[in-house]
């Protein structure tokens, strides 16, 4: 993905608060180009693929139940310097330490239910985008 592409995911909270539009509009007037989107919901073993990697963390559990409780949005989005730019547009995991005007101090309702997942490597973004996209699902 070379620094252009990154990987999101509008969370299940998010998407029950009817979020998805406003938090869209802030992506795409961050300069950001949706390259693939879709509506999906995880499968409980689904989400447990995707966060394998904090498969001994104690909240590992918790997390995969909460992120297959209800719909998603994951996206690709394409910019230069997308991942750094994106976790700024993003803020903190926890929305009470969160910038003013970020999508988690904005919509986030704490730091489990923090309405929005951003890639945190250009490595990452590639192997999470491809857990959701096809290469012809991605623009």
């Amino acid at each position: 993905m070379s620094g252009n592409r990154t990987f999101t995911m509008i969370k299940p909270d998010a998407v029950a608060a009817g979020n998805t539009g406003a938090i869209t509009k802030m992506i795409e007037e961050a300069g950001f180009r949706i390259v693939a989107m879709k509506k999906t919901k995880l499968s409980r073993e689904r989400a447990g693929q995707f966060y394998a990697i904090h498969k001994e963390r104690p909240f590992y559990e918790d997390l995969c139940n909460y992120m297959s409780s209800g719909p998603i949005i994951p996206m690709t989005l394409e910019k230069e310097n997308a991942v750094e730019d994106f976790r700024t547009l993003i803020g903190a995991t926890n929305p009470q330490e969160a910038a003013e005007g970020t999508i988690r101090k904005l919509f986030a309702t704490s730091i489990e239910a923090n309405a929005i997942h951003g890639s945190d490597s250009d490595e990452n973004a590639e192997i999470e985008s491809n857990f959701f996209f096809s290469r012809t699902e991605q623009f």
